[in-house]
């Protein structure tokens, strides 16, 4: 099927590069046109949590969103009257703007520092962060006359839009330093600025047209926020690297003698087919994600498989014409110094060189290799998860600075727990003196703080629905606030609403949602995993006819994931590059990275294998040794690795350099995996593991019984060593 499509690409080159053209922009467009999705809080929100957050928002007893102006001193205490002033003119100022339904009155700490003027925003609280800007404005303006005064607003629909601003920002620094350092990789390793440029291109359209399709898809499935980095990412990664195999193997062949087309042919034949079998492999590892049932992973897993989607069927369709039309041309204008040295058929010798342990002695490197694997992963059992939280949260977000002073002056603003029943109107009665009854209780217990003489219900407008707001004065992953949710479950809630007959009772809340995450997790984690092995291992032995392939690639992936988990979990849990990150540690690592890098770190694994394993099985299949096979397979195809993988590298370390902690321990551990992989597992424990494993590699195919004959054997290109 590839080299038909290559075939057909390459004799009808406008065609199929108008056809390319046509399908990115329309993509472009009609993404553009209908927007994307975004997933909310309420989407986001699993189990007992997220049903009451749901239910509460239907009936319309959410509480409204809340912005907070916090006035401080810039030095020495606070002014009283001068903040008053200005606390005066920001309740003015709110208040004749339609975004804002009331202003309460200003609220002075007890420590005296801090004055806070709540606002509540107009309209639904989950989009609020859409209409938040012109109080951002308002204030803005008060604290122009206030110059010795911090005039500062915050609450979740600012920090929510500054996220937002701070995330394009990022994609916007991201692209504009790893399309360069990329291009800048691509000419070192092709010696031609035309050759390095043809996979930038694709990788550029690609991204385009897959952040329209995913728009498009964001109405059947809400995406995440770090949606639109994860299409950056991967459509970066993969869409270079599947061009990268392509036009080396094309290369490869014309500098062997065959024809322009004839090569075209070739590479589409073996590369082409790799990049299938790979591009499936990372959407397989994808898809295992839906199994989580959270729109964090179905969102990632949706944007990744696909950007990967289509930068495979670019590669398969308009970079064989594009091929076609360039010609020789392709490698023009050529670098001198880089040119004799990418383009040269000598023989190389750092390759041999590298792999020689692992080819005469193949048992100790074995051992020793994964003994230090092993030793890297171990920490790994050591990891410790938590939800983001706004302590993780980049400092450069005004809106966080300002959040940091008022939770120091308000402590018991940390977290809220929200207690949700729905029954019968005719028991809306009951249903309040039940949850009056709970507030009081409460009130006694040390996990709760009470906010005023009355207990904060709120009563949905058929009676059907009320809700309970508790305060705890703890951050809402820390071990005093998961007490308090089991408290509620357990105890009060029980002896309380839950007796009222018919009552249906959740408990929600940032802290619930937390605790709900993690036992989501816990649950779903298992078949994850056993899918994205089962499905890797079946789709490996059809496509090499060997149990033993398909085994020993589940292994090698599963040891090189171990070992960059522990590399995660020493950067990012015990701060070993806190400084040269530029991140604070708390000591934790974001509750959904690690299942995630899972899936991505198996499916770029399987990537790596599968081309690999392809050029050492093409050796096999002509009659050479295992030996010489693996030395053949590897040397010949290990300049095409090397690029890809240095290229995967730089792109996943920018990343690790953004200020978000969820992008930076996503970037960090994919480009530490792709390094491990690339170095360790296929210099080292691949070879020495082929090389023991001999003819048992292709177990139970042919060549597992085929005995190389003295007549049909080829002369390796490269030396063994």
């Amino acid at each position: 099927m590839t080299v038909q499509v290559a075939r057909w690409s390459a004799g009808h080159p406008w065609r199929a590069i108008g056809l390319w053209i046509v399908f990115v922009v329309a993509c472009v467009v009609l993404g553009g046109a209908l927007g994307t999705n975004k997933a909310t809080d309420l989407d986001q929100a699993a189990r007992d949590a997220g049903t009451a957050g749901r239910v509460a928002h239907d009936h319309g007893v959410t509480p409204p969103a809340v912005e907070n102006v916090v006035i401080t001193s810039r030095s020495g205490p606070l002014p009283q009257a001068e903040a008053r002033t200005a606390a005066a003119e920001v309740t003015t100022a709110l208040r004749g703007i339609p975004q804002v339904t009331k202003v309460d009155a200003p609220v002075l700490s007890k420590d005296g520092t801090t004055l806070m003027v709540p606002a509540t925003v107009a309209g639904d609280p989950l989009t609020a962060k859409d209409r938040v800007k012109p109080l951002l404005d308002r204030t803005a303006d008060v604290q122009k006359r206030f110059p010795a005064l911090r005039v500062e607003q915050t609450g979740g629909a600012s920090i929510g839009r500054d996220m937002s601003e701070l995330i394009a920002k990022d994609l916007i620094r991201a692209d504009g330093i790893g399309f360069p350092v990329t291009l800048l990789i691509l000419i070192v390793a092709f010696g031609a600025l035309i050759a390095a440029g043809v996979p930038v291109l694709l990788a550029i359209t690609a991204i385009a047209g897959a952040t329209g399709l995913t728009a498009l898809v964001s109405h059947l499935v809400p995406m995440y926020d770090t949606a639109s980095s994860m299409t950056m990412l991967m459509g970066m990664a993969v869409g270079v690297d599947y061009s990268l195999f392509y036009l080396r193997r094309e290369r490869e062949e014309r500098l062997r003698g065959a024809g322009h087309r004839d090569a075209i042919e070739i590479a589409a034949a073996t590369s082409g087919h790799a990049v299938v079998v790979s591009g499936v492999a990372v959407i397989v590892a994808m898809a295992g994600m839906f199994l989580t049932g959270n729109v964090i992973f179905t969102s990632l897993a949706t944007a990744a498989i696909v950007v990967v989607a289509v930068a495979m069927l670019g590669s398969l369709t308009v970079l064989p014409a594009v091929l076609a039309k360039l010609g020789p041309r392709v490698d023009r204008p050529r670098v001198p110094v880089l040119w004799r040295l990418t383009a040269t058929r000598e023989n190389p010798r750092l390759w041999p060189a590298l792999l020689r342990p692992a080819l005469r002695h193949p048992a100790i490197t074995l051992v020793l290799a994964v003994v230090a694997l092993l030793a890297l992963a171990v920490p790994a059992l050591d990891m410790k998860l938590r939800s983001t939280t706004t302590d993780q949260l980049p400092r450069a977000i005004p809106a966080l600075r300002t959040y940091d002073r008022l939770v120091a002056a308000f402590p018991d603003r940390s977290t809220e727990h929200q207690i949700v029943v729905r029954t019968t109107p005719d028991r809306a009665r009951e249903v309040h003196a039940a949850l009056t009854g709970l507030a009081a209780g409460a009130a006694g217990d040390r996990l709760f703080v009470a906010r005023g003489p009355r207990p904060d219900i709120r009563a949905s407008a058929d009676g059907r629905v009320q809700m309970l707001t508790l305060a705890t004065p703890y951050g809402m992953n820390s071990a005093q606030a998961r007490d308090a949710v089991a408290r509620l479950r357990d105890d009060l809630v029980p002896a309380t609403a839950g007796k009222v007959a018919g009552a249906e009772t959740w408990v929600g809340g940032d802290a619930a949602a937390s605790v709900d995450f993690g036992g989501q997790m816990s649950d779903r984690t298992p078949l994850v995993v056993a899918f994205v092995l089962g499905l890797s291992f079946l789709m490996t032995t059809v496509i090499f006819r060997s149990v033993v392939v398909a085994l020993t690639a589940i292994l090698v992936n599963l040891l090189s994931v171990g070992a960059s988990f522990g590399a995660l979990v020493l950067i990012f849990q015990h701060t070993w590059l806190e400084g040269a990150l530029g991140f604070r540690s708390t000591g934790t690592i974001v509750a959904w990275i690690p299942l995630f890098l899972f899936a991505v770190l198996f499916g770029l694994s399987m990537d790596y294998h599968v081309f690999l394993v392809s050029r050492i099985r093409e050796a096999a299949r002509a009659g050479l040794p295992t030996r010489r096979a693996v030395a053949e397979g590897i040397t010949g195809s290990a300049g095409t690795v090397t690029g890809a993988a240095v290229i995967m590298i730089s792109v996943f370390a920018i990343f690790g350099a953004l200020r978000l902690m969820e992008m930076k321990e996503m970037g960090v551990g994919l480009a530490v995996a792709v390094l491990i992989d690339a170095v360790v597992i296929r210099i080292i424990v691949l070879p020495a593991l082929m090389v023991l494993l001999g003819r048992a590699n292709w177990w139970p195919g042919p060549l597992s019984r085929r005995r190389p004959a003295p007549g049909d054997r080829i002369a390796p290109r490269m030396p063994v060593g």
